[in-house]
C-alpha cells in the first residue's frame, strides 16, 4: 500500500494566500474526490503536489510513498509514481503521441527494463481501444490541433499507458459531452485496484456517477471543511455550496 498524506499545508500564489492548512491522506486503492467553488484552492493543491514553480509553500509537508516530496524535482515526482492530468495540456509540436508515451514508460524504468517496440504497440492499441480513439491519434503531435474532448481522452490515455501510483485528475470532466464524459470514466475506472490511489477534482457531480468515489471533500477557503462518502456529492447537487457553507455556520466568499 502507498500513501500520499498532505500535512498543515500552506500555499501562497503571487503572494495570495490559497491553501490554508490544507490536510488530507489518501492510500492505494482509494478514489477522493475534492470539490469547492471557484478560487478556494484544487487547483492549486494539485500544482503544489507537482511542484508547479508558480506555486509557494510556506509551511506543512508531503508525503509519498515514504519520501518527502517536497524535496523533489518535478520530473523525479512523476518517476516516484506521480501523475497529474491537467486542465489545459500543452500542445507540443514535433512530437507524436507515440514518441511521448514511450518515452514517458521507459523514464520510469531501469536502463535494462525498457518496453520493446512490439509490447508498446500492443499495449498502446489495446488502451487506445479502451477509449475509442482511432489509430491515427498515435502518430499525431501531442495535443496539437486535439479538441479539447480528445486532448481530455489523450490525458487518461496516457495515465492507462504509464500507469503510476496515484493519479491527480484537475476537471477532467471539464467541457465533456455525455459520450466523452463516459469514455474518460470507463478509462478511469479501468485504472481502480488496490496499485492504484487518485484524487479527482471536480465541480459535479455527474462524473461520480461513473467514477464513484470512496471519499468525497468539500474544500472552502483554502482548506477541507467537510468529509464523506459518495452521498456527499448528492447533498451538494442539492444544497449548493452555500447550502452546505450555511449548514456548517461558514462565512465564505462564493466565487462563480
Amino acid at each position: 500500500m502507498t500513501t500520499l498524506e498532505i500535512k498543515n499545508l500552506h500555499v501562497l500564489i503571487e503572494d495570495k494566500k490559497i491553501l490554508k492548512g490544507f490536510n488530507l491522506t489518501v492510500k492505494t486503492g482509494e478514489i477522493h474526490a475534492i470539490m469547492g467553488p471557484n478560487g478556494t484552492g484544487k487547483s492549486t493543491l494539485a500544482a503544489a503536489i507537482m511542484g508547479h514553480p508558480s506555486v509557494e509553500i510556506t509551511e506543512g509537508e508531503i508525503w509519498f510513498d515514504g519520501m518527502n516530496v517536497l524535496e523533489l524535482e518535478v520530473d523525479e515526482r512523476a518517476r516516484a509514481g506521480l501523475f497529474l492530468a491537467v486542465q489545459y495540456p500543452s500542445e507540443i509540436p514535433g512530437v507524436t503521441n507515440a514518441e511521448f508515451l514511450r518515452a514517458s514508460i521507459n523514464a520510469r524504468r531501469d536502463e535494462g527494463d525498457k518496453i520493446s517496440i512490439r509490447d508498446f504497440i500492443e499495449k498502446l492499441d489495446n488502451k487506445m481501444a479502451i477509449l475509442d480513439m482511432p489509430e491515427e491519434m498515435a502518430e499525431r503531435y501531442l495535443n496539437e490541433g486535439f479538441s479539447g474532448g480528445e486532448k481530455k481522452r489523450n490525458e487518461i490515455l496516457q495515465l492507462l499507458m504509464i500507469e503510476p501510483k496515484f493519479a491527480i485528475l484537475d476537471e477532467i470532466d471539464s467541457g465533456l459531452d455525455i459520450d466523452a464524459l463516459q469514455v474518460v470514466s470507463k478509462g478511469i475506472n479501468e485504472m481502480r485496484g488496490d496499485d492504484f490511489g487518485s484524487i479527482i477534482i471536480t465541480h459535479y457531480q455527474r462524473l461520480l456517477n461513473f467514477v464513484i468515489p470512496d471519499f468525497v471533500h468539500i474544500v472552502m477557503d483554502g482548506r477541507i471543511v467537510k468529509s464523506g462518502d459518495a452521498s456527499l456529492a448528492k447533498q451538494l447537487e442539492k444544497e449548493g455550496y452555500k447550502g452546505i457553507a450555511d449548514d456548517l455556520g461558514l462565512n465564505v466568499a462564493m466565487e462563480e
